[in-house]
């Protein structure tokens, strides 16, 4: 008697796990290939060495962050922009531009160990990414700053902007380690601890927690968290940099 083939388990299905269905946040691993206008692309090596290779036609730029560059083709010709105003100094939040243009092959890679995703954009789309999150963009998205109140702004981690993206085309997002993915539907609430943020397309605010609730102590490094609103999707980060600097800097105090 024939046998049937085993079920594959997929990270965008609910798994069993001791008999009950469990559905979550969904790991962004998988070898990720694409196309754009005017090029290719593929996210490789994940979850947290994670490379970004890109095939790029004649004539078509590329929006980079500077210094994430591995290695291009000769045939590939760079132009740098910094748009430096006084309200960006002050906040410390200045986003410098890198412009790449085909033809050619292009190799990018977070600035620490992290990983890569790419949002796909159409026009009416918007999306709040943290200061440190952007890693490249197709020419037919569009960016500025998103001024926070000074409650977000001291207890968000992300300073006084996070980036606004919208337009047409493609957005690639780092992190320091794994990507994770998070879904709410419509109405649904859920508490990310800030230096976790990566990028986010549903409301938001900063709450602290009742006391006897999930976040209680307000000396804790989790005194106070994002509260997201559905519908919407958040991507996190496994690793939190200033928390990870915390450590390194124990560390060599002994």
């Amino acid at each position: 008697m024939a046998q049937s083939p085993p079920l594959q388990a997929s990270q965008h299905t609910s798994q069993s796990l001791g008999g009950a269905a469990f559905t979550g946040a969904t790991s962004t691993s998988a070898d990720d290939v694409g196309t754009f206008n005017g090029g290719s692309y593929r996210i490789s090596h994940r979850d947290t060495n994670s490379l970004l290779t890109l095939q790029l036609a004649v004539g078509c730029p590329l929006q980079v962050k500077p210094g994430v560059m591995i290695g291009m083709s000769p045939t590939m010709t760079l132009k740098g922009t910094l748009s430096f105003g006084w309200m960006k100094f002050f906040a410390g939040g200045e986003m410098a531009m890198s412009t790449y243009t085909g033809p050619g092959e292009l190799l990018i890679a977070p600035t620490l160990l992290g990983d890569i995703s790419v949002l796909r954009m159409s026009d009416g789309q918007e999306w709040k990414v943290g200061r440190d999150a952007f890693l490249a963009a197709t020419s037919g998205i569009s960016h500025d700053h998103k001024t926070q109140g000074l409650a977000k702004t001291f207890f968000s981690g992300e300073g006084l902007f996070v980036y606004r993206f919208w337009g047409n085309g493609l957005l690639w997002i780092q992190s320091f380690g794994a990507i994770i993915k998070k879904d709410l539907a419509e109405g649904e609430t859920y508490f990310v601890n800030n230096g976790h943020l990566v990028a986010w397309n549903c409301q938001y605010k900063l709450e602290r927690v009742a006391s006897g609730g999930i976040i209680s102590n307000m000396s804790a490094g989790e005194g106070l968290a994002c509260k997201f609103i559905g519908p919407g999707t958040v991507y996190v980060q496994t690793r939190n940099v200033a928390a990870f600097a915390m450590q390194i800097g124990a560390v060599k105090l002994h």
